[in-house]
């Protein structure tokens, strides 16, 4: 039976393999995108900015045509288009440039923020491995990729430290948060210092670096078109490394990715403890691109493969299922019977009827649909995450009429979700006295401003490339 938008009613004792759906091998046709979408800027500049994306490769891997380049030229550079970039955009590429960091003369990354009003810098002095990956981008689109090939290498050398908090040792294919460079001026010297988690805010490994390195090295070679360094014999233990982490046998039941509070882009205490939606799109997208990209030349490379694809098997379909929200599911769950026992019951996760906001209702329009923050044993987390929705567009991890469910939410509630700003970083804001209690009381999580609610332009580039 097919519910709203064509999407396929999944029944309690539906099986994976009857899931229709479920091929991989139909993920790498992506659908396309044909929404009139509103804008909040110039709509010249931000129809060509896109048009430039798009050629790239950011709206699919697998179309972009290796040693293509960009209309994101410095002002000093060439432009290949018949239009004249908007001021901002060689304002943006200014500031970027005097964001870089250098390591023995080489560009190895940019640093997380400047702010030359404030000389409390803590640490955004450094160079973070997700806050990187925009300006990454960036580069690439401007044919300037030695700068990401330097720091892909960086970074895989700083993941073979061993890597201790509190006497405790982390796992072997943990890659750090941030590096900065410390420069030596009388000894003329540079010095590479890695945080894994030792030094961060509240003490906390970040689970998503290793995902956002496999992701970047995927799209350092579709877009130079350069083999070599995804098949260096470092490149491969690197991925395999971060891989035998997240493809561990334990206890969990899920083939979901168990996340603490902290761990990813949302690096302050919000309630998205469990699966957030935003790791388990990333490990989606990083398992394509590392199945794209691992040799077979070995025992260990197949068994890795084969591991990757019977993951990447389990978690579309739990995804798909459990995690995707529109008007009928929202129904069904109002209607959920719990304490059902056995393989045949509905409420699998024992989720309470009540336990819905009031807001999701008044939220949720007829026609539309997303993924929601996090399922786990009796929490349905209904917050909106601009992220983990646009990067599971972008992976495939949603299906057709789910990617464009969730284009119809964003148009359905554009004043919520972007306004006069960019995209939203999550919705709705947590406020009162359910702020004290999931921040912890945390002033820069108040409502509307940073993760709560607000919008980091930082970690919202690749979810507004999709809406512009």
């Amino acid at each position: 039976m097919d519910g709203p938008l064509g999407l396929r009613k999944v029944g309690s004792i539906c099986s994976i393999s009857e899931m229709e759906d479920l091929d991989l091998s139909r993920l790498l046709d992506k659908p396309k995108l044909t929404i009139e979408r509103k804008s909040s800027f110039d709509e010249r500049s931000f129809s060509e900015m896109s048009a430039s994306f798009a050629r790239a490769g950011l709206d699919s891997y697998e179309t972009y045509s290796p040693g293509g380049r960009s209309g994101f030229n410095t002002p000093a550079s060439s432009v290949r288009n018949s239009f004249e970039p908007h001021p901002m955009v060689a304002d943006a590429w200014e500031s970027l440039r005097k964001s870089l960091v250098y390591f023995r003369g080489q560009p190895v990354g940019t640093i997380a923020a400047v702010d030359h009003q404030s000389e409390e810098v803590l640490n955004y002095d450094q160079v973070f491995v997700r806050d990187f990956v925009p300006s990454a981008l960036a580069f690439l689109m401007n044919g300037e990729p030695e700068i990401v090939k330097n720091f892909l290498l960086k970074t895989l050398h700083l993941q073979g430290w061993e890597k201790r908090v509190d006497r405790f040792k982390l796992g072997a294919g943990v890659m750090p948060a941030s590096f900065k460079v410390l420069h030596d001026p009388v000894r003329k010297t540079d010095t590479l210092v890695a945080d894994f988690g030792e030094s961060a805010i509240g003490r906390v490994a970040p689970v998503d670096s290793g995902f956002w390195w496999i992701i970047l090295l995927r799209a350092y070679t579709k877009s130079t078109g350069d083999l070599s360094l995804a098949e260096s014999s470092d490149c491969q233990k690197g991925m395999k490394l971060i891989l035998t982490l997240c493809l561990s046998e334990g206890f969990d039941t899920f083939p979901t990715l168990l996340c603490a509070d902290g761990c990813s882009m949302i690096d302050r205490r919000m309630g998205v403890y469990g699966y957030p939606i935003e790791i388990q799109a990333l490990f989606f997208m990083a398992l394509r691109c590392a199945l794209a990209m691992l040799k077979q030349d070995d025992a260990e490379g197949k068994e890795c493969v084969e591991r990757i694809a019977k993951r990447l098997h389990a978690l579309t379909y739990h995804m798909r299922s459990y995690f995707w929200l529109d008007f009928q599911q929202l129904n069904d769950i109002y209607r959920y019977k719990t304490e059902e026992y056995s393989h045949t019951a509905v409420n699998k996760f024992n989720v309470i009827p009540d336990s819905i906001p009031d807001w999701v209702f008044d939220f949720m329009p007829t026609r539309g649909g997303y993924f929601i923050g996090n399922v786990s044993p009796a929490r349905m987390d209904f917050r909106w995450f601009a992220l983990g929705n646009c990067i599971a567009i972008l992976s495939s991890l949603a299906t057709p009429e789910q990617s464009m469910a969730i284009m119809d939410l964003i148009e359905a509630r554009w004043d919520e979700l972007v306004g006069e700003m960019p995209l939203k970083i999550s919705y709705p804001a947590i406020e009162s006295h359910e702020w004290r209690i999931v921040t912890g009381c945390d002033p820069k999580n108040t409502r509307w401003s940073y993760h709560n609610g607000g919008s980091w332009p930082g970690s919202s580039f690749l979810s507004s490339r999709l809406i512009i």
